[in-house]
């Protein structure tokens, strides 16, 4: 038997099971449905740090992981960190620095909460006015206590050190004393990090706002809070939307209340089988998953308007309901196995990327697109056949139940216009296309990237629709962006934006603090951020000079050591280590000296406006710049490496996809029909669309990043369904005899009427993720529903003159 019969026979035993035993069919669906309930309730959040899921396996995480086991402080410190940033007139005045010291008092009197230290231009003017002030109330009552000269005095003395410079605005005015921001970091050491960070970091922006300062609170347990929030509230305002443009728009599509819910309880199918699955499989929910629902919904109204519309075909022209059902069914279920394994493969191939999360991604579309098939392919058709038994049974009055277009239609009539005009010249108009496809995607390679914490945050200010939500549906308050911004805007550096060196020694060897510190004074720019152009730096020498303007006698050690005078030891390192280990200055040391002193690490500022790209740019170069071996790292290197990993895997996963997708149509056509040029025509015009796709995105200036990053080989997925139906459509009707140009025409007036309206409910439907408040989720859904419209576009315009120049290529009557 051919492969083309045995496809038939396949076929016709399943429309056979459908159309004779519908009752049996709905009862077993139902039966798994039920199961797969219980699997939805056990669906968990994705861990309580969103970000990390993307760096699990990042090599450049994974140095980082390793210099964190290596060195006792810095890394550490800074995860487990909240920064207070005031804002006023003038922070340095007296009752800023008070206020600042009171709220820091209030906190430290919490032993929940943890706190170790506080440093910033409060604590240290109280210490320059009273050395021995260690607790913020002594700092306090130490500022009280000072006249008016020793706290100008202590002022100016404190803003003219390197440290303290840093963490004030860059409106600084030393002479005078004034400042409008500054930044204070209290460290804290919470029994276990995993959520006690975040309800710490919580309960001190509660304590800041109740100040009766300007105090802003940011900290990684925050910036994960409102990530996690943002979800919930993205849903909340975005579900009542796409359901009420789903709801219009299926009702226009299908015209009959009966049909729409017939529609509506197979998407729901769709979620629970989906989502139950991933709960029996352990898969967690994470922020790229709430782009699973919306890509079953696309693929899914395709699916269920094609099925009740090809079925109306059949009625429209006298069939009865069961040979109706027979025949659009038959037509049908190739095209659905054709579409689900393209759409298979384009979701699948997020499953190539280097991301856990995207993987993870591609896996439950993947198995929500088989789930589809089933849902649609199979148990719609079943319960239509069902639901017009019982309309007749109870004679439920018929409503519209007319095909969407015809030849004889307004929409039937636009849609055959592209290819009557490209039949004149069908290859003249293909080499024009390939030409403008060639020039669209020159300019779309040059797509930005990134991958950025403000990519998951609320921008500072929301629409007016937001802002004018009921009590109900009104989001979370979000402050993680405004105050990046305040810091990015008043500050020459960003403290949470430091770029950790890694440097090989051995560093007891003479000179070999020289060479820490050579690269210093001439930094590629996003590192020039010292007065002069130099950098701005924390590590082992720093913690040399600070201990030697404590200790006389550590001071003179150093200094005749010092051959060049420069504050740097350059001999009898040994000695000057193993004093450092003697002294209070001890634990800062291990920070940036390993026990066997063969590595160090160092800390440098970043320019506040300087780009991820140019961070890690310039961090690569500054690393090259050390005499020993080095490496540059920390999150923002991390940060800029998924970046790149982010754009590769769209790239590779497009890829994947096109050449799964391209070698499969072409195996099934050749199989089914002996042309196999047809697969390449199928995937020709959803090519086309996916390039305009990636030219828009860098004409409208919007980046690929972890999210955004999935639609090229989505789009491939989604889209190609158009082409696909166009396509089988086509083959059926110039199988029944009929000249290629006559079939194309009853095709697109056809098959793509339900294309239309398909297209319409998803791209709106889809559409709305550009409501939510989630950047990163409002590019998606608006890139979505583009994706989908560019499809549909591609398939009506792109495909009729591809399928006419190989009609005349292959011979066929035209």
């Amino acid at each position: 038997m051919a492969a083309s019969e045995r496809i038939d026979s396949a076929v016709q035993t399943v429309v056979d099971i459908v159309v004779d035993r519908p009752g049996a069919v709905i009862a077993g669906f139902l039966l798994v449905t039920a199961v797969f309930s219980l699997g939805m309730g056990q669906v968990t959040m994705g861990g309580s740090d969103q970000l990390d899921s993307f760096t699990e396996g990042v090599p450049e995480q994974e140095a980082l992981d390793s210099i964190e086991a290596e060195f006792q402080g810095p890394f550490e410190t800074d995860s487990e960190s909240t920064q207070l940033v005031q804002k006023g007139d003038n922070v340095l005045s007296r009752s800023s620095t008070q206020e600042m010291l009171l709220l820091l008092e209030t906190i430290d009197q919490r032993e929940d909460l943890y706190m170790d230290a506080a440093q910033g231009p409060a604590t240290a003017i109280a210490q320059a006015i009273d050395p021995s002030a260690e607790t913020p109330a002594e700092q306090r009552r130490a500022i009280e206590r000072a006249s008016e000269t020793q706290y100008e005095q202590a002022v100016k003395a404190v803003v003219e050190q390197p440290t303290i410079e840093r963490t004030l605005s860059t409106d600084l005015n030393p002479r005078e004393g004034t400042a409008s921001a500054a930044i204070t970091v209290i460290t804290h050491t919470p029994p276990e990090r995993a959520d006690e960070i975040q309800s710490i970091q919580t309960s001190i922006q509660s304590m800041a706002q109740d100040s009766s300062a300007t105090i802003f609170v940011i900290g990684d347990g925050l910036i994960e809070s409102e990530m996690n929030n943002v979800i919930n509230d993205s849903l909340a305002i975005v579900m009542p939307i796409v359901v009420l443009l789903i709801l219009g728009f299926l009702a226009v599509a299908y015209r009959d209340p009966i049909d729409m819910v017939l529609g509506l309880i197979a998407l729901g199918m769709t979620i629970v089988w989906t989502f139950g699955f991933l709960g029996f499989a352990d898969v967690p929910f994470d922020l790229t998953m709430i782009t699973v629902p919306v890509l079953l919904l696309a693929v899914g109204v395709d699916f269920g308007i094609h099925i009740i519309n090809r079925y109306r075909e059949e009625t429209a022209i006298g069939r009865d309901h069961i040979p109706s059902m027979r025949v659009a069914l038959g037509q049908l279920l190739v095209a659905f196995v054709i579409v689900a394994v393209t759409t298979l493969f384009g979701f699948g191939a997020n499953m190539s990327s280097d991301l856990v999360p995207i993987q993870r991604m591609g896996f439950a579309a993947g198995v929500g697109i088989l789930f589809t098939f089933f849902i649609f392919g199979v148990f719609l058709p079943a319960a239509k056949i069902e639901s017009d038994r019982l309309r007749e049974r109870f004679d439920f009055p018929e409503f519209d139940n007319t095909p969407i277009s015809s030849d004889e239609s307004a929409l039937g009539r636009i849609l055959a216009v592209p290819a009557r005009i490209s039949n004149r010249a069908p290859v003249a108009v293909v080499l024009v296309i390939l030409l403008l496809t060639a020039g669209a995607t020159a300019y779309g390679a040059g797509v930005d990237n990134t991958f950025e914490t403000e990519d998951f945050l609320p921008p500072e200010e929301q629409p007016d629709y937001v802002e004018n939500l009921p009590a109900g549906l009104a989001p979370s308050e979000y402050t993680m962006t405004e105050t990046t911004n305040l810091i990015e805007d008043r500050f020459a550096t960003a403290e949470s934006e430091s770029v950790m060196v890694y440097v090989e020694g051995p560093f007891d060897a003479d000179h070999a603090l020289e060479a820490l510190v050579e690269p210093n004074a001439d930094p590629p720019d996003a590192f020039a951020v010292g007065p002069n152009g130099e950098a701005d730096t924390r590590s082992i020498v720093t913690v040399i000079q600070s201990y030697a303007q404590a200790n006389p006698a550590f001071a003179k050690l150093v200094a005749r050591n010092d051959i060049d005078g420069n504050g740097v030891p350059d001999r009898n390192l040994e000695r000057i280590y193993d004093e450092l280990e003697d002294s209070p200055y001890s634990d800062r040391a291990s920070e940036y000296l390993t026990e066997d002193r063969r590595g160090a690490t160092i800390s440098y500022a970043v320019d506040a406006d300087a780009t991820q790209n140019e961070i890690e740019t310039d961090g690569t170069k500054l690393a090259d710049d050390f005499r020993f071996s080095a490496t540059a790292t920390g999150d923002t290197i991390v940060f800029g490496a998924i970046a790149d990993i982010v754009f590769e895997s769209s790239i590779q996963s497009l890829v994947l996809a096109i050449v799964l997708s391209g070698a499969f149509l072409i195996v099934v056509y050749w199989l089914l029909e002996g042309r196999p040029m047809l697969g390449v025509i199928n995937v020709f015009p959803i090519v086309v669309a996916v390039v305009v796709l990636l030219a828009t995105m860098r004409a409208l200036d919007m980046a690929l990043n972890a999210v955004t990053a999935t639609i090229l080989s989505i789009a491939m997925g989604v889209g190609i369904a158009y082409s696909v139906h166009v396509i089988h459509r086509y083959v059926d009707e110039v199988g029944d005899g009929t000249d290629t140009q006559e079939a194309l025409l009853t095709t697109l007036t056809g098959t793509g009427g339900a294309l239309a309206g398909s297209m319409a409910t998803t791209s709106l439907g889809t559409g709305a993720l550009a409501f939510a408040i989630s950047p990163v989720l409002g590019d998606f859904g608006f890139l979505m529903a583009l994706s989908v419209f560019y499809s549909f576009a591609a398939s009506v315009i792109v495909l009729p003159p591809a399928v006419q120049a190989y009609a005349r290529w292959h011979g066929d009557a035209v």
